[in-house]
């Protein structure tokens, strides 16, 4: 997938929208195995700046709770839970690599790191919105949607 800035991503991604919502995923190790359909492509595309995904630096993409099934390995999952307890986090217990977690923002999707999604690459998005999770809309007020922190953007070097 090359480079793309996020408008030109949003573009690329309703074009190919039917072809690529269908991916397969799995953690470094292989243990754990999984197919998805995002609800729309790679669009979904976001971070975020609460504790537990500062920490992580994941960029995840949305699906919904009947759109992943693991497919391998799901004995292997292990969960996390903090704060509120709402959100459940999932990751593999032999390598430690975050496939995906249950939103507290939506319980009705997953988030899904795309670094475990095959032919897809953090790298691959030359700008990430960060949603202010820190401050959850569930405890500030503010309904059901996250403000906009900030963006990240991605440079390669050859292109300096």
């Amino acid at each position: 997938m090359p480079l793309m800035p996020a408008e030109d991503m949003q573009a690329s991604a309703s074009e190919d929208d039917e072809r690529r919502s269908h991916y397969q995923g799995s953690c470094h190790c292989g243990a754990v195995q999984f197919r998805v359909s995002l609800v729309d492509g790679l669009r979904t595309a976001r971070r975020c700046n609460c504790s537990m995904c500062r920490m992580r630096g994941a960029i995840a993409v949305s699906a919904a709770l009947d759109g992943l099934q693991i497919t391998a390995g799901e004995e292997h999952l292990s969960e996390y839970r903090f704060n509120t307890r709402t959100a459940r986090h999932f990751f593999c217990s032999q390598c430690g690599i975050y496939t995906h977690h249950q939103r507290r923002s939506n319980s009705e999707q997953y988030g899904v790191n795309v670094a475990c999604l095959k032919d897809v690459s953090p790298f691959d998005f030359e700008e990430v919105q960060v949603l202010d999770g820190a401050n959850h809309p569930r405890d500030t007020g503010r309904g059901s949607k996250a403000g906009v922190f900030g963006v990240l953007r991605f440079i390669r070097a050859r292109d300096r």
